[in-house]
């Protein structure tokens, strides 16, 4: 092989000197933040690796990620450019809906038309445009984020470790019949078939499952619901959701229970597990829809229940509905999943609270930088990022 002009110039010892410095930092960047505190979390193994593996690609195993964020708000835009590209991710934006510009006439509505507020309407037509063009461009599936999500530098391992919770709770058992497959979870698909509560699936000791085909994430899901800000299990007098849990204890990604936050107090995960604990189960009663992926089947079915029938709530009461099986009209019961404690989190950047939000008002005054759960979270860790400190990272809940 001829070497270009350019490297026939450059002397052996400083081509040596180069190789080295690469050779440092691929193992800097393969172990993930050697060094530094809980950050060295062992990778699961699999016997099916293939097709798991493209959760480490740059779309978390989804076939895109969309970024929901209004054309005005260049300041969230220009935050989630540069985590993303500090994560190895790429996304497309979906553009946010000024909630005025929506004609009465194209609000779906069943009975007289009662207008929910402009910033709430907004919300719900910018998912339903991006839910929309997953089912335009039939997308196998997608991860839809709003533009305030943050997320741990160890997302792409978090969502493995989903993924092996998601396969062990809806794929079927493996040497299971395939007219009457069996699962780990005795309430599903069917809950009112079953107990009113099933005992833990341990993360480490996870049954073998007929091996998916279609995504990491198993064959056989609507919604995974992956960024919230607060969610219950799955009620044991309720008979539509599934109960069964798969249950990680000593995960070093999770904070103490006294760093935990949630909508819903007491939280459920505080009440019943020990710290450093990360519980994987169906959708009970989600709020805040700040990241959560969908697929083709998932996509036309949401397009269909809360595209189509009456926007009378703001989207994440929707997509609760949709999960659940409840609301008015009947949404349907479909099959979602969540984790608890939430992989997204919602970042406070410093300034005047009234920039938090164009839905709700935060109130006077101002805000520190901040984002509550994650531990090594990518905002408030960039500049260490940008500068290739990996030794540098801060834990923001350190025990």
């Amino acid at each position: 092989m001829t070497l270009p002009v350019s490297l026939r110039r450059v002397s052996y010892p400083v081509l040596i000197a180069i190789s080295a410095l690469l050779v440092v930092s691929f193992y800097l960047l393969s172990t993930k933040g050697d060094g530094v505190p809980y950050l060295n979390t062992v990778r699961a193994t699999s016997l099916r690796p293939n097709l798991r593996e493209n959760i480490y690609n740059n779309t978390l195993g989804f076939e895109k990620i969309f970024v929901i964020a209004l054309p005005s708000r260049t300041d969230r835009r220009d935050g989630m450019v540069l985590q993303a590209a500090l994560s190895n991710l790429q996304f497309e934006f979906v553009d946010g809906v000024d909630g005025k510009t929506i004609s009465d006439s194209a609000i779906p509505s069943s009975q007289e038309l009662e207008r929910v507020g402009d910033a709430t309407l907004g919300a719900w037509r910018a998912h339903i445009n991006a839910i929309q063009e997953v089912v335009k461009r039939n997308l196998s599936s997608a991860l839809i984020m709003e533009d305030d999500a943050d997320w741990d530098v160890r997302i792409k391992q978090q969502m493995y470790d989903f993924a092996l919770a998601t396969n062990a709770l809806t794929q079927p058992l493996s040497g299971s019949s395939g007219t009457s497959p069996q699962y780990a979870d005795a309430t599903y698909p069917e809950a009112g078939n079953g107990p009113s509560a099933v005992p833990d699936i341990q993360f480490d000791g996870l049954p073998s499952t007929v091996t998916s085909t279609n995504s990491p994430y198993g064959d056989n899901w609507d919604v995974i619901w992956a960024g919230h800000c607060g969610m219950h299990f799955p009620y044991s007098d309720k008979r539509i959701v599934p109960k069964g849990r798969v249950v990680r204890t000593h995960d070093n990604t999770v904070p103490q229970r006294k760093y935990l936050w949630s909508i819903f107090k007491p939280e459920d995960l505080e009440l019943h597990y020990e710290d450093h604990t990360r519980v994987y189960h169906h959708v009970q009663e989600g709020v805040c829809s700040l990241a959560y992926a969908i697929t083709q089947k998932g996509a036309r079915r949401l397009l269909y229940e809360l595209g189509l029938k009456d926007a009378n709530t703001a989207f994440d009461i929707e997509l609760r509905w949709f999960c659940d099986g409840t609301g008015n009209p009947d949404r349907g019961h479909h099959n979602c999943l969540t984790v608890q404690p939430s992989l997204f989190q919602i970042h406070l950047p410093a300034g005047p609270k009234k920039g938090q939000s164009d839905i709700s008002d935060h109130g006077d005054g101002l805000q520190e930088k901040m984002t509550k759960v994650l531990r090594y979270s990518v905002r408030m860790n960039a500049e260490a990022l940008m500068d290739g400190r990996l030794d540098e990272l801060v834990d923001q809940w350190p025990d």
